[in-house]
């Protein structure tokens, strides 16, 4: 295939997966919901955790920055912490195994009425899943961004959603696109002034 016939494939692919999350209502309700539950959680001055592997690593951190320092205007932090300390990591994965790399702190930092979001483009990561077992133990809520079916670790969210993508990367695209979302409603219930 010539590469630029490859380039529009994968982009029309991008807008194919899209399409199909924006077509599913359910999809708009439970950000909706989650950007009201998020907006309940900092006024209360509860915290949101949130964490993945890899790439979706890279998207809770995104998440947090996004949260703590600034999104389309300058307002007050707000209280997002990825698990990704890299000395936290290693030291737990020697002690404990990989597994509790994000179980632990969680168990040490969460508190009652606080948030886990949870990134996994399988569901079926265990440490992510030990993740979701250790918040539910603190009380606290676990919302999903799945991908494929959910896998198990859909059982262990109070929400979740799953974005369409036979692929790691279309999944991780449409994750991305429902955090930015939920900072802007977040935003727009909390600090109106910035639209």
């Amino acid at each position: 295939m010539e590469i630029s016939s490859s380039i529009r494939a994968a982009l029309l692919d991008a807008k194919d997966s899209l399409s199909q999350f924006i077509q599913n209502s359910h999809n708009i309700t439970v950000i909706a919901e989650t950007a009201a539950l998020m907006r309940d959680i900092f006024e209360n001055r509860g915290r949101i955790f949130t964490c993945g592997n890899g790439g979706s690593m890279c998207d809770a951190i995104h998440f947090a920055e996004e949260c703590t320092g600034r999104f389309r205007d300058n307002r007050k932090p707000l209280p997002v912490i990825a698990l990704n300390d890299s000395a936290h990591i290693t030291c737990t994965a020697n002690d404990f195994g990989f597994s509790e790399v994000f179980a632990r702190p969680l168990l040490a930092l969460g508190d009652t009425d606080d948030m886990l979001v949870v990134l996994s483009t399988s569901g079926n990561s265990e440490n992510i899943i030990r993740a979701a077992e250790a918040a539910k133990t603190k009380k606290m809520f676990v919302f999903g961004l799945l991908g494929r079916d959910g896998g198990k670790l859909k059982h262990y969210c109070n929400s979740y959603l799953i974005a369409p993508g036979a692929t790691a990367d279309r999944i991780q695209e449409i994750h991305i696109k429902v955090l930015h979302i939920l900072i802007e409603h977040v935003e727009r219930l909390m600090f109106p002034e910035n639209y």
